[in-house]
């Protein structure tokens, strides 16, 4: 664990945490994997830090798994409510920094929320809205939430508007702001002028409250 910068447990190893689990891995960080199925903890043996076939509703056994040293813990299987809620109870019992758990219901969050985890995260309905958004959109490429209403959206250049420029957007006017520009694989960042015209390969980051920028997109 020396070279590791941050150290993760993730309980549930499905598509969805053994995801998170590998990317965690491949970014330099020290997993451990914990899942009650042998099968799949066999799978994720050679790709993880160290995987590990434990009942996360047993506290003793976590702590034997090393998870209580972790900074973080990740609860990734949400549709057994009882595996969920006893699985956060004990990461915070054995002292884990920081837990994070995935909640399929309203009032699943509620519970997890009551429980003193630090997030509780809902995959499918984030990435529905963020499907749908950028299905109802198409240039809108890709985009963050930074909170309280604000988001950078990638933001590609219809062909209709190709050869107009930066000022002509009026973005000061809708309350946006160019964060930036992408010319293919060239990043502009903001140094490209207001006078200077836009081509259609020309991706332009935006950063602005929700509404600003849905009247935006819708206008143009």
């Amino acid at each position: 664990m020396a070279n590791s910068t941050r150290t993760f447990a993730v309980i549930g190893l499905g598509n969805f945490g053994g995801t998170v689990a590998k990317e965690l891995v491949r970014f330099g960080n020290y997993v451990i994997g914990i899942d009650r199925d042998e099968r799949i903890v066999s799978d994720f043996a050679e790709v993880l830090s160290h995987a590990v076939i434990v009942d996360s509703r047993d506290d003793a056994a976590l702590r034997e798994a090393g998870v209580g040293d972790c900074d973080v813990g990740l609860i990734a299987m949400g549709e057994d409510l009882e595996s969920s809620v006893l699985s956060a109870m004990n990461l915070k019992l054995i002292g884990v920094g920081q837990v994070w758990a995935k909640a399929v219901s309203r009032t699943h969050h509620r519970i997890l929320s009551r429980l003193g985890v630090d997030r509780v995260i809902h995959p499918e309905e984030d990435m529905g809205r963020h499907i749908a958004q950028m299905l109802h959109t198409p240039f809108v490429r890709d985009y963050v939430s930074l909170g309280n209403s604000f988001h950078v959206v990638n933001f590609a250049l219809p062909e209709r508007l190709e050869g107009t420029t930066l000022a002509d957007l009026k973005l000061a006017r809708r309350d946006l702001r160019c964060v930036g520009v992408m010319r293919g694989t060239e990043w502009l960042g903001d140094g490209l002028s207001c006078a200077q015209q836009l081509k259609p390969d020309d991706r332009i980051l935006l950063l602005g409250r929700r509404a600003d920028l849905r009247d935006f997109t819708s206008a143009i």
